[in-house]
């Protein structure tokens, strides 16, 4: 019997699953997401894949070596509002840290803005007399006698979780221990976590908010973990189940559990693996991947073959100050609802009709047109042969929803879907403008890696709009987060603080590096037997400034007496490639020391690049679609176009599980991969 190694990644719309054998043969399928449980829609994809390798269920899963999963449990639960009722406890006079934030306001020009909520009440944050200082001293003894008291009153607060968040606990951990091993011998029950564990570094508004998100999803991610762990045992599963983190690497379930916060990017995180792999096998160093699903798009950067990480994440308003994958999330899927508001505007998202009810053609209870509607209504989709023909597309029906919306509008049917097809497409190439501009980079210098279940309809018109010459949809481009789930290496984080000037503190700062590096070795040789690497990096600034940036610090040798002047000059480096200037003369501050242990884990997928022969194709079809006018327009089997097939649009590429348009005067070609590449042709230099 084959070996197997799988990928699943949960959607709100589709869940995603791939299956790697032992020979590199890759098989992809899609089922729909089940939201009231997760797991119910896994299992139920699981069934589909192993019909497909030719086996049942427990023939699958009593054969899989490694089973990676992408989750948005923890994201459902933060943007939903629906995570567990969390209690704070923190230092006497501290506790209103999370209502302050920093002090201002997200608009701060908007005098209307109502104030933000916390995830906590007033009522449940709890200030405990005691007191460490800057340097990790202690300056008031832990009062036993009040923890006693505060336990005795959460106990009638129905509370199932909660942060401890104590003053510089990142220098001196010594009183969270305690409020943590007196918790644990009262409420064993509560799902329990300290910032000191969670966010060992400076920075007090950040270590509060980051661990009470991790407290607040804690709860919803282990007990959806553990149903899900318990029905692939059930179902025949002997391998071990890793989850993917926000920082592109993955970790076994329980680490997902301690770290839940870590996961508010599961999904997306796994596409990112996927396009950094894409990056590495087309030798295209800088890609923007694009990732258009059912809700949302997810737009991020792969600058010189490396994923783009930050540390100021923000989900829900919430700021999760955890080392995570810069990804930008807009509220534009195929999914989103098309309406004309209050005001008469004609608007697009950012509500979702989601999988249910879903788009009007789904036939599943919807009644607002969506983006998926204007396709169908477009010609860009067969509504005969939707995910190959398993599920037909009610037309009629999003007909006479379009008609009702475009008399709303004073416009004709394709006009009207014209517009949402074009406006949703300016919506995801600002989201583009914002993730690239901002960083200092031109995106027409990019290429635009498509993927999702809905990118292909849309990157080749978003990538117009942005100038950038050349489209990639590879052959998983419908399952590409999952599939990159599978080329992620397992990855242990760990950081600490250290604040001072780089040069007066650089035996410090060599041996704390050192001492993090011994550590994360430590913890991720317990999950992975193999050579391990170490990734470092720091947070510095120049002394006057309030806010550090992250540098990268891979190939200094901190045993050598020359490091500290290479850290400095990469500082100045960075901060002149985001800021556009640095400043030499002035002293550099050191703040965070990270360091990430990684394992590299191999997916086994086989790919061999086949030459390149000029070839005609022949359409499978012809029918009617929109291109500024009602166009016959060829459709063709992108199983059918062999390596070296070049076609000129207007034209519809259609495969299972995804379709693409080409333009009109835009070329896609079949690559050496045998993946699609669109050329705009009037865009090339």
């Amino acid at each position: 019997m084959k070996k197997y190694k799988l990928g699943v990644d949960v959607g709100g719309t589709f869940t995603d699953l791939v299956a790697i054998d032992e020979s590199g043969t890759t098989v992809i399928a899609k089922s729909p997401s089940t939201p009231e449980d997760q797991s119910i829609g896994v299992i139920r994809g699981l069934k589909v894949l192993a019909e497909r390798v030719g086996t049942d269920l427990i023939g699958l899963l009593s054969n899989t070596e490694r089973f990676v999963h992408g989750t948005t449990v923890a994201t459902n639960a933060l943007l939903e509002k629906k995570g567990a009722r969390v209690a704070l406890i923190t230092t006497h006079g501290h506790r209103d840290v999370l209502e302050m934030r920093e002090g201002f306001k997200e608009d701060r020009y908007n005098l209307r803005m109502p104030p933000f909520e916390p995830l906590v009440p007033r009522y449940l944050r709890y200030g405990l007399n005691e007191r460490m200082n800057f340097e990790g001293s202690v300056v008031q003894p832990l009062d036993m006698d009040q923890l006693a008291g505060i336990v005795a009153d959460l106990k009638h607060r129905d509370v199932t979780s909660v942060a401890i968040c104590l003053l510089h606990s990142y220098r001196n951990a010594k009183h969270e221990e305690e409020v943590e091993a007196f918790l644990r011998s009262q409420i064993p029950d509560v799902y329990i976590c300290r910032s000191s564990d969670v966010l060992p570094q400076i920075k007090e508004y950040e270590r509060v908010s980051t661990t009470v998100v991790n407290a607040y999803v804690g709860p919803a991610v282990k007990r959806y973990l553990t149903n899900l762990e318990g029905r692939l045992q059930e179902a025949g599963f002997l391998g071990r189940l890793f989850i993917i983190l926000s920082h592109g690497g993955m970790a076994p379930v329980e680490e997902a559990w301690r770290l839940a916060a870590a996961t508010v990017l599961s999904g997306p995180a796994g596409g990112i693996a996927g396009s950094r792999k894409c990056s590495e096998m087309l030798s295209m160093p800088d890609l923007i991947p694009f990732d258009m699903g059912g809700t949302s798009t997810d737009i991020s950067l792969i600058l010189g073959g490396h994923a783009v990480l930050a540390a100021d994440g923000d989900l829900a308003g919430q700021r999760i100050a955890l080392k995570s994958l810069d990804i930008a999330s807009i509220a534009s899927g195929g999914g989103s609802i098309a309406k004309i508001t209050r005001s008469g505007q004609f608007d697009v998202g950012p509500e979702s009709a989601g999988s249910v009810p879903g788009p009007v053609c789904y036939d599943n209870g919807g009644q607002e047109i969506t983006v998926t509607d204007a396709n169908l209504i477009l010609g860009y989709l067969d509504p005969d042969n939707f995910l190959g023909g398993k599920k037909k597309l009610n037309y009629p029906e999003a007909l006479m929803r379009m008609k009702a919306l475009a008399e709303g509008l004073g416009v004709k049917v394709d006009e009207a879907a014209a517009g949402i097809y074009r406006l949703v497409n300016m919506k995801m190439a600002d989201g583009i403008r914002i993730m690239t501009l901002r960083r200092g980079v031109d995106p027409r210098r990019f290429a635009l890696l498509s993927f999702g279940g809905a990118a292909g309809l849309h990157a080749v018109a978003v990538a117009r709009e942005l100038e950038i010459p050349k489209v990639i949809i590879p052959t998983v481009a419908s399952v590409l987060s999952a599939w990159g789930m599978l080329n992620s290496d397992l990855r242990y984080e760990v950081s600490r603080t250290l604040v001072g000037e780089v040069r007066a503190h650089a035996k410090e700062i060599g041996a704390l590096f050192a001492e993090l590096d011994r550590q994360a070795r430590e913890k991720l040789s317990k999950w992975y037997y193999e050579e391990i690497k170490s990734v470092f990096s720091a947070e510095m600034r120049y002394g006057e400034q309030i806010f550090e940036i992250d540098v990268p610090l891979n190939g200094i040798d901190f045993s050598s007496s020359e490091f500290v002047e290479e850290m400095i000059e990469r500082f100045h480096l960075q901060h002149e490639q985001l800021y556009t200037y640095a400043l030499r003369d002035q002293e550099v501050t050191f703040v965070n020391a990270r360091v990430a242990a990684i394992g590299t884990v191999e997916s086994g997928e086989h790919y061999e690049e086949t030459a390149v022969h000029q070839r005609a194709a022949a359409p499978k079809i012809v029918r009617p679609a929109y291109f500024g006018g009602r166009v016959d327009t060829p459709v063709y089997e992108m199983a059918e176009l062999v390596v070296g097939t070049s076609v000129v649009g207007p034209a519809i590429l259609v495969a299972e599980t995804t379709t693409v348009i080409v333009q009109k005067g835009d070329t896609a070609k079949v690559n050496p991969l045998g993946w699609i590449e669109v050329d705009l042709i009037d865009l090339l230099h």
